[in-house]
């Protein structure tokens, strides 16, 4: 039988999982667990990989052949594994530890501040209270920050008073690892860089996400996703994740661990550069695990163009129809919406085989 906590009070520090999934987790022992159990039997016999590691100080060689190199090694990890590491990236490591003790302080904050005081631009979100099934629930909690919240005087408060600053300069940092790598994943396409055609069009840092995470030690590790499986709706995602580990991706068809770096950013392909690069670079599917013992921190940088931008292609014919960042966005809320989870790049496929139908015949808002 679950030993479930006890009912959490708004004073508490951690969001109320445990006693909004109550039903959700008796009803999956039930039935056997479905999805999430059958990820916790994957977890067991778990390969743990390395991703490719690109130091980026060899972009800067004087030695032409040396940038190349790099270059198209950037562009290999993007096509075969979606996924790759960057070292000598140029974001210090105390500054990503100063992040990391003001993500602590700022987490350790009574749930009912968190998640009513309208801190971060009311950024905060916890789990999934919605899910209708174990395979999506979620055991983690977020301040998902457009950048422009950043400079806003609502996190200047008590402990907090030196969270913004932190905040821009870790923003201000992965935005140019952000820049450099979509750049050069973009020129290895044979895109002229600089001026007007600056990549990707319509970024900005008005446009662009930061993304603090904390992932709560979970008493049901073995039912739980820490995030459910997903793609990111993004250009390229940088990521500053701890030594606990926990994430996951599909390479070659199945699940693999990814192990932690010390001095390593990790970057992701996102959605819409797999649709601007005619699916030469993967937006991969990927998750994180619930760990019974200890809790996780990440700090995560979304690349996103503002909502009426168009997402383009580096060249014809594509396969996509075009979109802007907004449609998309709209069609994944959607999804969820109609299936409970998320389809995204398919439905813009310009012969679509969502749900055995064609373009003429698909009706999205059914």
């Amino acid at each position: 039988m679950l030993a479930f906590a006890k009912r959490t009070s708004c004073t508490t520090t951690d969001p109320p999982l445990a006693d909004s999934y109550r039903a959700l987790l008796c009803r999956g022992k039930l039935e056997g667990g479905g999805a999430a159990s059958a990820h916790a039997v994957e977890s067991l016999a778990m390969l743990e990989r390395d991703l490719p590691i690109i130091d980026l100080k060899r972009l800067a060689s004087r030695d032409a052949r040396e940038s190349k190199a790099c270059a198209e090694a950037m562009a290999r990890a993007a096509s075969e594994w979606g996924f790759f590491q960057v070292v000598n990236h140029g974001v210090g490591r105390e500054l990503l530890e100063e992040m990391r003790r003001e993500q602590a302080r700022l987490f350790r904050l009574p749930f009912g501040t968190k998640d009513k005081a309208g801190l971060l631009n009311g950024s905060y979100r916890w789990g999934n209270p919605t899910a209708t099934s174990l395979g999506q629930l979620s055991w983690f909690e977020s301040f998902h920050v457009p950048l422009p919240s950043i400079s806003r005087e609502d996190c200047d408060r008590g402990k907090l008073s030196t969270l913004r600053g932190v905040m821009q300069e870790v923003a201000d940092a992965m935005s140019q690892v952000a820049g450099t790598v979509a750049g050069m994943l973009a020129e290895n396409l044979g895109h002229e860089a600089g001026g007007e055609s600056a990549f990707p069009a319509g970024c900005d840092g008005t446009t662009c996400f930061l993304r603090l995470n904390r992932y709560p030690a979970c008493p049901f590790a073995a039912d739980s996703f820490g995030m459910v499986p997903h793609t990111d709706s993004d250009f390229l995602t940088i990521l500053c994740q701890d030594q606990v580990g926990g994430l996951q991706l599909i390479k070659d068809s199945r699940w693999v661990a990814v192990k932690p770096h010390a001095d390593a950013l990790i970057v992701n392909v996102g959605d819409l550069f797999q649709a601007w690069s005619n699916n030469r670079y993967k937006s991969v599917e990927h998750k994180v695990v619930a760990n019974s013992k200890a809790e996780r921190f990440s700090v995560a940088y979304f690349l996103c163009p503002s909502s009426d931008s168009s997402v383009g292609t580096c060249g014809e014919p594509s396969p996509y129809k075009p979109f802007t960042f907004g449609e998309y966005r709209r069609s994944v809320q959607d999804d969820v919406k109609r299936t409970g989870k998320k389809i995204g790049l398919p439905n813009f496929l310009k012969r679509s085989t969502v749900h055995g139908l064609d373009d003429d015949t698909m009706d999205l808002s059914s």
